[in-house]
C-alpha cells in the first residue's frame, strides 16, 4: 500500500458562520493541495470535512499519516470516542446525539479502506504544512 502524508485544517469566520477547509497530500515527490468552503458551518465541521475530502481524493487503499491541529478529531481516534458513540447509537456520554454524525460516519467508512494514523500538531505555530492548510482554509472562505 502506498504511504501518504496528509495535513488538514479547518477555519470558520464566526462559529457558526462561513467556513473553509484545506488539505495538503504528499506522496513521494508529488504534492496536491485542496480546499473548499461552506456558507453556514462550524470550525469542528470544517476540520472533519478537510479529513474526509483528503481521504476521498485517494484512488486506492493507502497507509495514511493524517496531521491535524484539531484535538476534537485526533482525540476521537486516539481515545476511542467513536467506539462508544457507535456502541451507544451515536449518543455521547451525556446521552445526547453526537454532533457532526454525518461527517464522523463518512470518516469511519473511509477508514475501512485506508489505514489512518492521526497525529496532533500544534496549530498556528511553526509547522509549515499546517500553516499552509490554514491559508487554504481561510482563502476558501474569502473566495466564497
Amino acid at each position: 500500500m502506498k504511504e501518504i502524508i496528509i495535513y488538514t485544517d479547518g477555519a470558520c469566520s464566526g462559529n457558526p458562520g462561513p467556513g473553509g477547509w484545506g488539505a495538503v497530500l504528499l506522496y513521494g515527490k508529488h504534492r496536491r493541495e485542496m480546499s473548499g468552503s461552506e456558507d453556514d458551518t462550524t470550525n469542528n465541521r470544517m476540520e472533519l470535512k478537510a479529513a474526509v475530502e483528503a481521504l476521498k481524493a485517494l484512488t486506492e487503499p493507502c497507509v495514511v499519516k493524517l496531521h491535524s491541529d484539531s484535538a476534537y478529531m485526533v482525540n476521537c481516534f486516539k481515545q476511542g470516542w467513536h467506539k462508544n458513540w457507535v456502541r451507544n447509537g451515536w449518543k455521547n456520554s451525556k446521552k445526547q446525539p453526537v454532533e457532526n454524525q454525518d461527517l464522523w460516519k463518512e470518516l469511519l467508512a473511509l477508514m475501512e479502506t485506508h489505514r489512518v494514523e492521526y497525529i496532533k500538531v500544534k496549530g498556528h505555530a511553526d509547522n509549515e504544512l499546517n500553516n499552509r492548510c490554514d491559508e487554504l482554509a481561510t482563502g476558501a472562505i474569502q473566495r466564497r
